[in-house]
């Protein structure tokens, strides 16, 4: 399993999942300088309250999900 969907790339803009809801409680993700930023989509206007992982911790994250 990929921790990183086909349609994304290294420096690509933040992304939502396709399982978000519409009502804007969901996280965005970006793949950007060797780590993983991971912030609340209600904040999307600013990078500071992003919170970000190592690659390997977040497909360690994405496989235990998956477990």
């Amino acid at each position: 399993m990929s921790s990183r969907p086909r349609h994304v790339t290294p420096q690509t803009d933040w992304f939502k999942s396709s399982y978000s809801s519409s009502t804007g409680t969901c996280v965005e993700v970006r793949f950007a300088d060797a780590q993983v930023g991971v912030r609340d989509s209600k904040s999307s206007q600013s990078d500071e309250s992003a919170l970000t992982i190592a690659p390997q911790h977040w497909a360690a994250f994405i496989a235990g999900l998956s477990a």
